[in-house]
């Protein structure tokens, strides 16, 4: 680090996932420290921003313009961190990230794998900016598309914009949201209504949390060109009441741009009004789905109804309506600035731009990723997620929520994109990924989404309500051991039933993660069923452990392992478990480094 310049910034992580390892901490002990430390001669300005994206790995800590990165900070490494780096110029190895797939220490966080097959672009400020800050959103050309539209554009040539960068919509559906807004535009019902769906309900997804949390003004620019485009006046955003830091950090926003007049009557002096109000979502699941949110909005049961007529015709209070989740709206500014054309040539035919994810389970790297669509799921998964953890068999990739499928590693070249994942039975959805390697029982997977499913369902729909939990009492049966062969085809039978006849997204979708399972991993469905066994452990009912005498080298390590003292034997000889103490947690199984510990089924004879 040779040349150290008169100013420094500090951006410290402070998302969701940092606040929980005490980021906010770190950055108050280093505002506090650095303004009484005798010996800093350089200016220094310390910020605390949204999700870098790399949640596992933080506290996050990066120094510009040194371009220095650090991971896993905690509030005593401050007093280092100004001494070392801040004030010598010197870098603190240990605080670096250490990059498995090239297998060194990484200073600038661009150049680990994680980050440098990423392409952001409705992340582009997420820990760049303070999200209370809107002179940083300004620095950045925030609200430069807004003064463009008002002053450049007519309405439709805004729409024609979006239409012909061929944004879809990012919470699932994919429409086409140029085709959406310029719909709404020929209806003459006033007043029009803009929404954005802040109700990210997907277990395992935080994508539009992150965003709410660390750019707030794009949505809010967004959402006024929509307004400009359609001539509505009013917004609203519908954020789920436990993603408290997004709520507030979304409030702080709108007020703050009210004031500044980008927001409220004659918007800059355009003459245009628009003004927006947030609206506390009560957490239900169903409520993602367009026409329950509108419902919950107006003070109704958050029950989807029938889309006989479209609620750009007819939404919010029967007027006409445009709702985008909060990914769409952040991708808006960025198309009117660089122009429709620059968006285009990201991604694939038919699905441009990007695409975030949040990439969770037995990956080793989880967080937020931003890829161009069309991106391998094997590049998602080994290149940028840096593989299994322990390097263990990887099995299946779960895709699009609790509603989503399941691919097997057999397609780990499927595009991510919305069309591919369709045909091979799963979806995009909002953009969860959970990755599973053969520790993960596909039975009990699609069991636990069902039990997820059956709860969150409004009941509106007999299909949905009845059907969910007569497939939910099947899989429990088959992973309890009880299960019988026709079970596999009335579960077909059933999930076929259930996506024709439901009346909502939530109906329709729901057997997905049942049909694939079946269709990919039918040869679990017949050992629970025929052999009682359950070759990834997880059902207890169907599984015992024992250890290979032919392959135990008597290290003892499985017995270290055993939280109930189940296993004997001494060092360098056969270990033995008892399977009247054995309580099934697997630890053994995965501890053993030679692979001795084997898995049985319920019947197995030692």
């Amino acid at each position: 680090m040779n040349d150290i310049s008169n100013k420094r910034k500090i951006l410290v992580c402070c998302g969701t996932g940092c606040l929980a390892s005490n980021s906010y901490e770190v950055y108050e002990s280093l505002k506090e420290k650095l303004e009484i430390n005798p010996n800093i001669i350089v200016q220094i300005e310390i910020k605390a921003t949204g999700c870098n994206g790399l949640c596992e790995k933080g506290p996050v800590v990066k120094i510009h313009p040194d371009d220095i990165s650090y991971f896993k900070v905690s509030a005593k490494d401050v007093d280092e961190i100004i001494e070392k780096t801040i004030t010598n110029g010197e870098i603190i190895n240990r605080l670096l990230y250490f990059d498995t797939n090239q297998k060194k220490k990484i200073i600038n966080h661009m150049d680990a794998s994680f980050y440098k097959h990423q392409r952001k672009i409705a992340l582009r400020n997420i820990g760049e900016i303070d999200p209370l800050s809107i002179e940083d959103y300004l620095e950045r050309d925030g609200y430069k598309a807004l003064h463009k539209v008002l002053f450049e554009m007519e309405p439709m040539e805004v729409i024609d914009e979006v239409e012909k960068s061929g944004l879809k919509g990012r919470g699932g559906a994919g429409f086409p949201t140029g085709t959406k807004w310029r719909t709404c535009s020929k209806f003459e019902d006033y007043p029009k209504y803009v929404i954005c769906n802040g109700d990210e309900g997907d277990p395992g997804a935080f994508m539009d949390r992150s965003i709410m949390e660390g750019d707030p003004n794009t949505i809010i620019e967004g959402m006024i060109i929509c307004g400009y485009s359609i001539n509505s006046n009013k917004g609203y955003l519908y954020i789920r009441d436990e993603y408290e830091l997004a709520r507030k950090n979304m409030e702080f926003a709108i007020d703050k741009a009210r004031k500044l007049g980008y927001l409220g009557e004659n918007i800059i002096g355009s003459g245009f009004d628009f003004d927006l109000e947030i609206v506390r979502g009560g957490g239900a699941f169903v409520c993602g789905e367009s026409s329950a949110l509108m419902a919950s909005i107006e003070g109704n049961v958050g029950e989807p109804r029938a889309k006989y007529i479209r609620s750009v015709e007819k939404g919010l209070w029967n007027m006409p309506t445009v709702l985008n989740n909060v990914e769409t709206w952040a991708n808006i500014p960025p198309i009117i600035l660089n122009g429709a054309n620059w968006f285009n040539k990201i991604g694939t035919e038919n699905n441009s731009g990007t695409k975030v994810f949040s990439l969770v389970g037995k990956v080793k790297n989880t967080g937020l990723v931003e890829i161009p669509m069309g991106t391998k799921l094997s590049e998602l998964v080994f290149d940028i997620g840096c593989g299994i953890i322990k390097n263990r068999p990887f099995k299946a990739v779960q895709t699009g929520g609790p509603s989503g499928g399941c691919i097997p590693k057999e397609y780990m070249d499927v595009p991510l994109d919305f069309d591919s994942l369709s045909k091979m039975g799963s979806m995009m959805g909002s953009g969860g990924v959970i990755v599973m390697d053969d520790t993960t029982c596909m039975v009990e997977i699609a069991r636990y989404y069902m039990e997820f499913l059956s709860e969150e369902s409004c009941g509106k729909c007999t299909t949905c309500r009845e059907g969910i939990k007569m497939m939910l009492n099947i899989l429990t049966n088959i992973t309890e051991g009880r299960g019988q062969l026709e079970d596999i085809h009335i579960l077909e039978s059933l999930g076929k039933t259930i996506m024709s006849a439901s009346l909502c997204a939530l109906g329709k979708t729901a057997p997905n993660p049942v049909l694939t399972t079946i269709q990919y991993f039918r040869n679990e469905y017949m050992d629970h069923i025929v052999n009682h066994k359950c070759s990834a452990g997880v059902c207890k009912n169907l599984t015992t452990y024992f250890i290979e005498e032919e392959t135990c080298i008597g290290c003892g390590i499985c017995k270290k392992n055993c939280p109930v003292n189940a296993i004997t034997g001494s060092l360098k000889e056969i270990h033995v478990i008892d399977e009247d103490i054995c309580i099934k947690c697997g630890n053994c199984f995965t501890a053993c480094p030679k692979d001795s510990v084997k898995i049985g089924g319920a019947a197995y004879a030692y």
